[in-house]
């Protein structure tokens, strides 16, 4: 670990003269640069030849220095917070890195702003850019300098009020004025990406200041009731405040009792800064931002698990010059070096389906009684179908059998059952658990004992890849990832995600793996189902996958088709292939993996406006499945349409479906037509 004075003057120097530095340095001025260490060349290159700005003080941390007891914060920090650390709710012994790290900055990183204060004391850095994995304990990280420092500013106004009344000292005078400014301004603003995320932040920080006299968290997030949250607002604290982006911007320009509340907000904190980012909420932020008190008066912790030139930019923008780099990522690459990775190119897409029951089966069988699952998927659309098969699917198939329990979690989902599903998953101790899910648990979302994260299809990026791996492994705990890719997917592994430490493992490696365990457990009577040698059951797999996909909805399967075409056709750059390659892909995808006999026709026009031009084929697929109100009789299941709006919409009386499928069915009802008029005329002619 090192400090740094003058980090853009040290960055462009050669290496020849940091080396230099490094072993000509003594007990001067310069004895803190002998023990900082240059593991990211790319961290230090992204500043280099910056001198016109001042980067503040960099430190660099060791994951295998010796860890610090939280009990050395006596002292330090006040003593209901250290209860609740320590004692009740949480009983935590030893800090993280990332906590060790900022936790150095304490009791000072707390301090209430003064603009009078000595030089001596101005020149410690009260801003903080943290790179840090998530997993590694960053939310109490920040949560615990927040609820520090919000006690201390209402300590100072109460005895402000005090000294301003010129009343004898009484406490209860003074209690209602803090409860009184307490409700009237913000203390602390949390921004967040998700509202999942936002919602743990807030579950959190509630603990942490469990033992804190009548502190109050807010939440401001899109998907709930805005009224509600309004009324909340008008009526309790706001002590620490954590938000979406959206809402809370919607919020501050919309409702004067906010705007003002926050004029004196002392700290805010952008957590998962680089996802807020990529998730478009850059103008959100800055505009959020200018609504808040300038620097220096306003402390800022920015949180991120990369250090890009766009994080860069905002860090110029919204910290003070003076601010301290805290880099906890010490590894070369960005994942969790912990956690095995594999990735399957599956031999033909008919072996997707028996391929992720395998390896739910194979966790199980490795895990027993303790395994925990997230499956994620690019899309709503194949989240709620692939929900319904692998949730059927496991009834016959896995270990568990009927035993194991699925959720599941996407954009289309309410925010209440949402969150009830994310809350039911987090704390599911039945021991064969898995959530099915889209990307809104792929980044900073904490449940707790996951076992193993499997990733069917390709990531938006390499980095929302690294964060699902993050869902595991979490807390020094093992975990494992699984990459499962069709054929055409491939480019996506050779030309993203070259940097990260990805094992092979073929379908016929990973049967045979199961096939073991399977016999292991029948031979010490360890399987979870009693009726049979699971090793039988497991032989049968393919049988039962093939019986499943003759129940399969084929509007469901359309309708997931053109989410597909949606996702995979906005990613040709990155997986290097033609989009009519994507789009035979896909189509082929619906016969060998879900079991149509042919695959859904797409219009010529439909593909056309999603940027697919190739010469006129009438042989492009099949006609179209009876439209809603036609006779077709259903013998089958009323799940096996999830995922399908035409389904839903019909039988509710009520319009629907995705942008995509309202498009394709616009499309698809003139080329019927005309399909219709061109047969008409044939017959005339023939006549």
């Amino acid at each position: 670990m090192a400090f740094l004075q003058s980090w853009s003057t040290w960055a462009v120097l050669s290496s020849a003269t940091r080396s230099s530095c490094f072993r000509s340095c003594s007990n001067s001025t310069t004895k803190c640069l002998s023990a900082l260490q240059f593991r990211h060349a790319s961290t230090a290159a992204r500043y280099r030849g910056r001198t016109e700005q001042h980067f503040g003080q960099y430190k660099e941390v060791d994951p295998n220095a010796e860890k610090r007891t939280f009990e050395s914060m006596e002292g330090i920090l006040s003593k209901e917070t250290l209860r609740a650390v320590t004692q009740s709710p949480y009983k935590f012994t030893h800090m993280s890195p990332v906590q060790a790290a900022v936790f150095e900055y304490l009791p000072r990183l707390s301090d209430l702003y003064n603009p009078g204060a000595p030089s001596e004391e101005s020149e410690h850095p009260r801003d903080l850019l943290v790179k840090a994995k998530t997993g590694t304990g960053k939310t109490a990280a920040f949560v615990i300098p927040a609820i520090e420092q919000r006690v201390k500013a209402l300590k100072a106004f109460g005895e402000q009020a005090l000294m301003d009344s010129g009343l004898p000292r009484d406490k209860f005078p003074v209690s209602r004025a803090v409860h009184k400014y307490a409700k009237e301004n913000a203390g602390v603003l949390i921004i967040s990406p998700t509202r999942e995320l936002a919602s743990q932040i807030a579950r959190e920080a509630s603990n942490l200041a469990y033992h804190q006299k009548d502190l109050q968290i807010q939440l401001f997030v899109g998907g709930s009731s805005k009224h509600r949250q309004m009324r909340d607002w008008m009526t309790k604290r706001r002590d620490i405040v954590v938000a979406t982006p959206g809402r809370l911007r919607d919020v501050l320009t919309s409702e004067p009792a906010v705007k003002n509340a926050f004029t004196k907000t002392s700290l805010v904190v952008l957590d998962e800064a680089d996802t807020l980012l990529d998730m478009g909420f850059r103008e959100d932020i800055e505009g959020i931002m200018k609504m808040m008190p300038p620097t220096p008066e306003r402390q800022t912790f920015m949180f991120s698990a990369t250090v890009s030139k766009a994080i860069q930019q905002i860090a110029r923008e919204v910290l003070d010059q003076n601010h301290a780099f805290i880099n906890c990522v010490t590894e070369d690459s960005p994942v969790h070096a912990h956690v095995p990775q594999y990735h399957t190119v599956l031999p033909s897409p008919g072996d997707q389906l028996p391929h992720i029951l395998r390896l739910l089966a194979h966790d199980q069988l490795a895990n027993p009684k303790l395994s925990k699952t997230v499956i994620f998927f690019p899309t709503t659309k194949m989240t709620q179908l692939f929900h319904t098969l692998l949730r059927e699917g496991a009834k016959a198939t896995l270990p568990a059998g009927r035993n194991t329990r699925f959720y599941e979690l996407h954009s289309k989902r309410s925010q209440d059952q949402r969150t009830r599903a994310s809350n039911a998953f987090r704390a599911d101790d039945t021991g064969a658990s898995v959530l099915v899910t889209s990307d809104v648990s792929a980044r900073g979302v904490d449940y707790p004992g996951v076992t193993r994260v499997i990733q069917v299809g390709i990531p938006p990026t390499a980095d929302v890849y690294v964060h699902r791996v993050g869902r595991t492994g979490r807390a020094g705990t093992e975990g494992r990832g699984d990459l499962v890719l069709l054929p055409w997917e491939t480019g996506f592994v050779t030309w993203q995600m070259n940097n990260i430490p990805l094992k092979t493992v073929t379908v016929d490696e990973l049967t045979s793996q199961v096939e073991t365990l399977a016999a292991e457990a029948d031979k010490h009577n360890t399987r979870t189902r009693a009726n049979e040698p699971y090793l039988t059951t497991l032989r049968s797999l393919g049988e039962e996958v093939q019986g499943l996909l003759t129940m399969v909805d084929e509007d469901a399967v359309r309708e997931t088709l053109i989410s597909g075409l949606g996702y995979y056709l906005g990613k040709v750059t990155e997986l290097r292939i033609q989009r009519q390659a994507i789009v035979n892909g896909l189509k082929k995808w619906t016969v060998e993996a879900l079991g149509l006999s042919n695959p859904p026709h797409i219009s010529e026009a439909y593909l056309a406006r999603l940027g697919v031009s190739r010469e006129r084929d009438h042989k492009f697929g099949s006609r179209p499945a009876p439209y809603p109100g036609s006779t077709k009789k259903r013998s089958m299941p009323r799940w096996t349409d999830r995922g399908n709006e035409w389904g839903r919409s019909h039988r509710s009386g009520r319009p629907g479906g995705h942008r995509f499928s309202e498009d394709y069915d616009r499309e698809d009802s003139q080329d019927r037509d005309s399909y219709q008029k061109r047969r008409r005329h044939s017959a005339h002619r023939s006549a």
